[in-house]
């Protein structure tokens, strides 16, 4: 699966980065980020693009991650959660037209 924090790890582990050093480079917990790496705890926007440099991703695509593990943790166990986000879909196309 393709996850803010997969996508973290995988970058992270292909430019031979320890853990620890993304860590302090962003000034987060090691064990705060192996928790989001891990899906089990999320970060501030701010700290993505920031991530983002570091580890030579662009920003736009790594924030579009980070949201979109938002979103699904709103509506993961919600029966209407495909017919939710369509609707916030065709929302978002109405406010930006």
């Amino acid at each position: 699966m393709n996850t803010f924090g997969d996508k973290i790890r995988a970058q992270r582990e292909k430019k031979g980065m320890l853990l620890r050093e993304l860590a302090a480079k962003i000034d987060l917990d090691t064990a705060l980020l192996s928790k989001v790496e891990r899906g089990e705890r999320s970060m501030k926007k701010e700290k993505v693009a920031i991530i983002a440099k570091i580890l030579g991703l662009k920003a736009n695509d790594l924030i579009t991650f980070w949201m979109a593990d938002k979103i699904y943790d709103l509506v993961e166990d919600d029966k209407n959660a495909l017919r939710a986000i369509s609707v916030a879909e065709e929302q978002i196309k109405y406010k930006k037209s």
